[in-house]
């Protein structure tokens, strides 16, 4: 029997964001991402590396890929 599966069409993450003290009364957004099924985890400090990570975990297949805004 053959157990070889196609590729997902889906992708699942999730994302943690806090705020981080940086000391005399300053704060910063802070956040991981994590790619559930292969626990592939990145870090970021602003939306835009979010996105950018994201796509960068996505595969890299025949397709338009996300929108950019």
């Amino acid at each position: 029997m053959d157990t070889a599966h196609p590729p997902s069409r889906t992708h699942l993450f999730t994302v943690r964001v806090w705020r981080e003290d940086l000391g005399e009364g300053q704060t910063e957004w802070r956040g991981e991402v994590q790619e559930v099924v292969s626990g592939e985890m990145r870090y970021f400090r602003d939306w835009q590396t979010l996105l950018a990570l994201v796509q960068a975990m996505l595969p890299k297949q025949g397709g338009a890929g996300l929108p950019e805004r």
